[in-house]
């Protein structure tokens, strides 16, 4: 039996309920950053300036969690997402297309897929089978002979968004459970003895997806994360081998917390406080406090870090 609510719409709609409770000047601030990022094709910048369909779901996303999508925005993001639509990309990008054709005419711009073939979901899926692995998981690469379990996560969050099944659950399943480790996580690939913080939670979201996640992987889940956060800077590391906190491991560690119902295992205010202390002033954050330079991608863990610890101080 799988999860029946689709794991973005569960995300997106706990993070709306806790961006509304952060103060109003601190949502227009953030909100006029990832504005003003947009570049003139309509598409959104990385690091390097140019405009990249990994970044531009980041901001439609954080836009979205803010409630600050609009028809103009949306329109231009359009025209972007209609120009990378007939390229070649790999599972990162298809995710990133497919949250972004979602997201823009929910902002009140146009179907990105209206005029797309009848069979284009489909065509997809069936691309997306080919980074099937004999392991039973999803290569990042078509062919790979060993499957990633952050890329697992992310084909079976395009099926969802295709509205497509997955294929071989139970295979699928195996896959994500043979990455488990005696610490209690989850790792990215399958020679690593040591788990981490992200393929943690995706390994996490997969099982919770496929409806295949018990009781003692949930609690060792639970002590693995409890035992992450930096004891110097309130938010969580990628590993319990880095000194330093991160907000994208910040932000999935508390996010998969939440789901497990062990919010509580965390220090709330500490965590909160954290990701204040990455928030520029102007706005947007950067990814630590080791980082020189906001982007699109750290305001969304940001801003899904300050929501999540609202949920829990305000509520």
């Amino acid at each position: 039996m799988t999860d029946a609510e689709p794991y973005l719409t569960r995300l997106t709609t706990r993070l709306l309920d806790g961006v509304e409770r952060l103060p109003e000047e601190l949502r227009h601030r953030h909100a006029a950053y990832l504005l003003g990022a947009q570049n003139p094709d309509g598409g959104f910048p990385g690091r390097e300036g140019g405009s990249d369909l990994y970044y531009t779901g980041f901001a439609l996303r954080s836009l979205a969690v803010l409630q600050s999508l609009n028809p103009d925005v949306c329109t231009k993001a359009a025209g972007f997402l209609r120009q990378r639509m007939g390229g070649s990309a790999g599972v990162v990008d298809f995710f990133s297309l497919l949250v972004s054709c979602y997201l823009v005419p929910l902002g009140g711009g146009p179907d990105v897929l209206a005029d797309a073939p009848a069979d284009w979901r489909d065509r997809v899926a069936g691309t997306l089978e080919t980074f099937r692995t004999p392991d039973g998981g999803y290569g990042k690469t078509p062919g790979a002979p060993h499957g990633s379990t952050y890329t697992s996560f992310l084909v079976v969050l395009c099926l969802q968004l295709l509205g497509r099944p997955i294929p071989e659950p139970d295979r699928l399943a195996a896959f994500v459970k043979s990455r488990r480790r005696d610490d209690g996580g989850y790792v990215e690939i399958s020679a690593m003895r040591r788990s981490g913080t992200n393929p943690t939670a995706a390994g996490v979201g997969l099982l919770q997806i496929l409806g295949e996640l018990d009781d003692a992987a949930r609690a060792a889940v639970a002590d693995f994360l409890a035992a992450l956060p930096s004891p110097f800077e309130g938010g969580m590391r990628a590993n319990d081998r880095i000194p330093a906190a991160d907000l994208l491991s910040t932000f999935t560690g508390g996010w998969t917390l939440d789901q497990l119902g062990a919010a509580d295992r965390l220090d709330w205010p500490a965590v909160r406080d954290y990701a204040e202390s990455c928030e520029r002033p102007t706005g947007g954050f950067r990814g630590g406090l080791w980082d020189e330079q906001a982007d699109v991608e750290y305001t969304f863990y940001g801003l899904g870090t300050l929501a999540l610890a609202a949920l829990r101080l305000d509520g």
